[in-house]
C-alpha cells in the first residue's frame, strides 16, 4: 500500500457521485469571466494561477459577479481555461480551481486535495504538527491551513474559501484526529479581498491554553487564539535546525525573535546562552515558557521593545554573540514598500554584523514576497559591508517542504534566509 492509499484512510469520504462533476446545465449556469483579446492566455494554460483585473473584459455582468462566487474562465475567441474562484472586488479578479469546467467545488472537492497535502507532510513529519495547506501551492489558492494534532487554524484569505467555509469545515473534520477548526480572519491579504477580520471557532472546543509543539528538539508554545497568524510559524522549521548546527556552547542573539524562533532551536542544541528581543511582551512571554518546558530555562533571557534600538544598545554595551539571527516581519510587503523595505533590510544587517564575534554566524530573513532573493542578497552584502564586516555566505534557506512553491507563481516562494560567517 502506497503512502496516499494510508492517508486516504485517514480520510472519512463520502461518495462522489457518478460522474464526481456537475452536469452540462449547472456547469451553463455559471457566470463566466473572458480575458481580453491581447491577454496572454498561454501562462494560465501553462499554469499561472491568478488572473487580474486588467487582463480580463469588466463588462456590467463582469462587475455583478458575487465575490466567491465560482465561475468559468474563457479566453478571449471563448475557449474555457478552467473554474476559478472570481472576486470582482479584488485586484486578482480570478483563482484557478479546477482545469475541469465541470468539477464541482465542495466538500468532496476540498477532502480530495487535503487527501493530496496530507500525504506529503505525512511522508515528511512523524507527528502531526506542520502547514497543512499552503494556498496556491496546494492547490487551494488564499487558504492557509496550519495543523496542531487535533487543532486546525484555517486562515480563508480568498473571498471564495469564506464562502465555502462549512465545506472547508466538512472536509477537515474526515481527517482522523482532527476535532477543532478556528478560523483566524486576520490581515492584509483578506483586506485586499474586502473581507472583514475576527476569531471564530468554527468545529469543536476552542483551546484554554497555548498548544506545546516540539520541533528540532524545542518546545513552542503556540497561541492559536490570540497570537499572531495562526499561532507559530512552521516555515522556518529547516533554517531552525541550520543555525542550531552552530549553537553548542554559542552566545545567541534572537532578534524578532517571536515566540522563540531560532533561539529555542538553538537552546536545545546546547547554546551556552539565547538572548530573545522582539516588541511584543506577548511573544516573549510564550519564548519564555517555551524555554522552561524545553528544560533551559537559566540559560534563557528576554529584551521587550524597539528591535532596532535595542540593537543599537547591545552595540553600545560591546556585547558580541557567536549566532545572531534577525527574522524580521515584512519590510516590503507589496511593491509600494520595495524601497522603504529594502532599506530596512539594509539597516538589520549594518546594525547586526558588528554584534558576531570573528568568526561568527550571522543569519538574516526576510518573508517579503515584494524582494526576490538576489536583491536581498545584495542588501544584506551591503548593510554588512557598512558595518564594517565581511563574510562568507555559507547557505540560503528557503520555506520548509510543508509550504510547497507553485513554480509558475512567484509570490509563492516569499521566505529567504542568509547564513553568513563573518
Amino acid at each position: 500500500m502506497g503512502c496516499c492509499d494510508l492517508w486516504v484512510d485517514a480520510f472519512h469520504l463520502e461518495p462522489l457521485g457518478v460522474s464526481g462533476g456537475m452536469t452540462d446545465h449547472a456547469n451553463s449556469a455559471r457566470p463566466v469571466i473572458r480575458l481580453k483579446p491581447k491577454s496572454d492566455a498561454r501562462k494560465i494554460r501553462h499554469g499561472s494561477p491568478w488572473v487580474f483585473d486588467n487582463e480580463v473584459v469588466t463588462d456590467r455582468r463582469t462587475k455583478a459577479i458575487a465575490p466567491g462566487s465560482i465561475a468559468v474562465l474563457q479566453d478571449a475567441g471563448r475557449a474555457p481555461l478552467g473554474l476559478v474562484a472570481a472576486n470582482p472586488k479584488s485586484r486578482i479578479i480570478a483563482r484557478m480551481l479546477d482545469r475541469d469546467v465541470h468539477a464541482e467545488i465542495n466538500a468532496d472537492w476540498i477532502a480530495a486535495r487535503l487527501i493530496r497535502a496530507l500525504a506529503l507532510r505525512s511522508r515528511l513529519y512523524d507527528a502531526p504538527f506542520y502547514r497543512l495547506v499552503h494556498a496556491e501551492g496546494d492547490g487551494l489558492p488564499g487558504v492557509i491551513i496550519d495543523r496542531f494534532d487535533e487543532v486546525v487554524v484555517l486562515q480563508p484569505n480568498a473571498a471564495w474559501a469564506e464562502v465555502h467555509l462549512d465545506a472547508f469545515v466538512d472536509a477537515l473534520l474526515r481527517i482522523d484526529g482532527v476535532r477543532t477548526v478556528l478560523k483566524n480572519a486576520s490581515g492584509r491579504a483578506r483586506a485586499l479581498e474586502g473581507l472583514d477580520e475576527g476569531f471564530d471557532v468554527l468545529a469543536g472546543t476552542q483551546p484554554d491554553a497555548p498548544l506545546a509543539v516540539r520541533m528540532n528538539g524545542a518546545t513552542y508554545m503556540a497561541d492559536v487564539v490570540a497570537g499572531q497568524k495562526t499561532g507559530l510559524f512552521y516555515d522556518q522549521r529547516p533554517n531552525h535546525a541550520f543555525a542550531a548546527q552552530f549553537a553548542e556552547g554559542a552566545r545567541v542573539l534572537d532578534v524578532f525573535s517571536h515566540v522563540g524562533g531560532f533561539g529555542l532551536a538553538c537552546l536545545a542544541a546546547g547554546a551556552r546562552e539565547v538572548l530573545a528581543v522582539d516588541g511584543s511582551a506577548q511573544a516573549l512571554a510564550l519564548a519564555a515558557e517555551g524555554a522552561e518546558a524545553t528544560g533551559h530555562s537559566g540559560r534563557f533571557e528576554t529584551r521587550q521593545g524597539d528591535a532596532f534600538e535595542l540593537i543599537e544598545a547591545l552595540a553600545v554595551e560591546e556585547h558580541r554573540f557567536d549566532v545572531v539571527i534577525c527574522d524580521p516581519p515584512a519590510f516590503a510587503p507589496n511593491k509600494g514598500a520595495f524601497d522603504k523595505g529594502l532599506r530596512a533590510y539594509e539597516r538589520v544587517a549594518r546594525l547586526a554584523a558588528p554584534l558576531v564575534a570573528e568568526g561568527g554566524i550571522l543569519t538574516l530573513c526576510s518573508c517579503s514576497h515584494a524582494v526576490d532573493l538576489s536583491t536581498f542578497r545584495g542588501a544584506c552584502n551591503r548593510g554588512i559591508g557598512r558595518g564594517g564586516r565581511a563574510g562568507q555566505l555559507l547557505h540560503t534557506g528557503l520555506a520548509g517542504p510543508d509550504h510547497p512553491m507553485l513554480p509558475q507563481l512567484a509570490e509563492s516562494g516569499y521566505l529567504k534566509a542568509l547564513f553568513y560567517r563573518l
